[in-house]
């Protein structure tokens, strides 16, 4: 697994989203709890920074796979307790995300199209980019590490105590 703040000394990277950082609007986000061990902001980043290198390595539109990636989930409620009446959290979300990452830049239309369809596969949202569906796979990852990984950290230091005390 990755250094939580590997991103931090990627100059390239950091450049690209460093205006959208500094944002109050994408801090606030470090206020709301994403896949129970991790917080909204530190899932963004995890997902931006990853899908970055990715797009980096082939040679697609990594600036935008960045920012919008950084972007995909700016949305402020706790989504396991707020219920909406015109559809799934799932479906929902994306377009609040990018109601508000409209208000906090422009984008363009890759930008667009990563942010609402980055929840493929559990909707029907097709995305149009492969970098849509680079943040997509991503963010399943991030989702599948942020909640497993400390069950699975916990797990193998019982194993290792019980294989200790065996030997």
């Amino acid at each position: 697994m990755k250094a939580r703040n590997e991103w931090r000394t990627d100059k390239e990277y950091v450049a690209l989203v460093e205006d959208l950082l500094s944002q109050p609007a994408v801090q606030k986000l470090a206020n709301y709890t994403q896949h129970h061990h991790s917080d909204r902001l530190q899932h963004s980043i995890a997902v931006s920074y990853d899908s970055y290198r990715i797009a980096k390595r082939l040679h697609l539109d990594y600036a935008s796979t960045a920012r919008a990636g950084l972007l995909h989930d700016l949305f402020y409620y706790d989504w396991r307790t707020t219920k909406f009446n015109l559809g799934t959290h799932a479906f929902i979300h994306p377009r609040v995300a990018l109601r508000n990452a409209e208000k906090l830049t422009s984008l363009n239309a890759k930008e667009k199209d990563i942010i609402l369809k980055h929840m493929f596969g559990a909707t029907l949202a097709v995305p149009r980019y492969l970098e849509s569906l680079i943040v997509s796979l991503v963010d399943d990852y991030e989702a599948e590490q942020e909640f497993f990984g400390p069950i699975k950290q916990r797990v193998h230091r019982q194993v290792r105590r019980r294989l200790a005390r065996a030997n």
